[in-house]
């Protein structure tokens, strides 16, 4: 293991997420708590002014630092948290400022990597950092991501993704995650894996693995594509067609796969697969029900069906899904 001497700056703002900002300098800490010192970070908050920054949570965080003070320094590595405003119709939309779109652009120009949490990815792509690359944000989010920002490879599933020096990190408990990838990165895997222990958290998740949860209730403009999306619940264990479906709505098979592909971004096939492994999911959290019963249950037919879905929504089998995310005892 090497010594490294990091500066790391957490970017402030207005309405910020309290955790994307707490969160990694307690997992950096850490670091430095389990190796005696010898990985020297010196995490700081930096922001426009000095004057404290309320978060969305409404707890007041003082900076440490502004960021014209920053311009002579040499960064390791700059952290964009985010912030989202639910607006009136209750829809959360990313806060992107400009003024901290433009601070942001600086410091990538002095420091050694670029990272992301959350929806903090919104303002590493509208500082021009993410184009040509693959990234992740809240799944809540990143069909906006995609749409601002086409130049922009987006992937709402895993929790974190390296694209050479950029990071992006996904839900806000993500920037644990991704905090414990970077400690990997600059001091090796041992390391990771002590402060991961002492996090309590689940070893250290791999940035391949899923956000899990499958959102499925994405908003629609229709009557008819809520009342399918009914029909689908109610029906769920049965085998379902794109005719049936078409039937049910008294429309064509071309009209209900359009259909499907404006209101939901969608095919009705991957929307019933979608559908399936979130119910199984919480079967698998909350029943002792074999995995015959659940792939049953679920409509998934066979057990090979159910595993080859998990694999391609969540990358991980559905024992050990069960073993990870069991609420029930054994």
């Amino acid at each position: 293991m090497h010594t490294v001497d990091q500066l790391i700056v957490i970017v402030l703002f207005d309405q910020v997420d309290l955790l994307d900002v707490t969160g990694p300098p307690e997992v950096f800490h850490l670091a430095r708590r389990e190796t005696e010192e010898a990985a020297a970070y010196d995490v700081v908050l930096a922001a426009e002014t000095m004057d404290p920054v309320v978060t969305a949570a409404g707890v007041r965080v003082l900076p440490d630092v502004t960021f014209d003070a920053l311009a002579s320094r040499s960064i390791d590595t700059v952290i964009v948290p985010g912030a989202v405003d639910p607006g009136d119709d209750g829809r959360l939309r990313p806060t992107v400022d400009p003024v901290v779109v433009r601070r942001v652009r600086q410091l990538s120009a002095r420091a050694r990597r670029m990272t992301s949490v959350c929806v903090g990815a919104h303002i590493l792509a509208a500082a021009g950092l993410l184009d040509g690359k693959r990234a992740t944000t809240h799944w809540s989010t990143a069909q906006q991501l995609a749409a601002d920002h086409p130049a922009v490879e987006v992937d709402a599933d895993p929790i974190f993704i390296r694209q050479g020096d950029v990071w992006t990190g996904a839900g806000i408990s993500a920037c644990l995650d991704l905090s414990l990838a970077l400690i990997a990165d600059d001091l090796g895997e041992a390391v990771a894996l002590r402060v991961a222990r002492q996090l309590v958290m689940y070893l250290k998740r791999p940035s391949g693995q899923s956000q899990f949860s499958v959102p499925l209730e994405q908003a629609s403009t229709t009557r008819r594509i809520e009342d399918l999306r009914h029909y689908i619940l109610r029906h769920i264990a049965e085998p379902l067609t794109v005719t049936q479906l078409a039937e049910h709505a008294h429309i064509s098979d071309r009209q209900l796969t359009r259909i499907f592909k404006n209101e939901l971004g969608t095919t009705p096939h991957s929307y019933i697969e979608s559908v399936r492994v979130e119910r199984a999911r919480h079967q698998l959290e909350s029943t002792d029900a074999t995995l015959e019963r659940v792939a049953s249950a679920c409509g998934f037919g066979t057990l090979d069906t159910l595993v080859r879905s998990f694999r391609r929504r969540l990358d991980t089998t559905p024992t050990e899904y069960r073993r990870r995310f069991r609420t029930t005892p054994a």
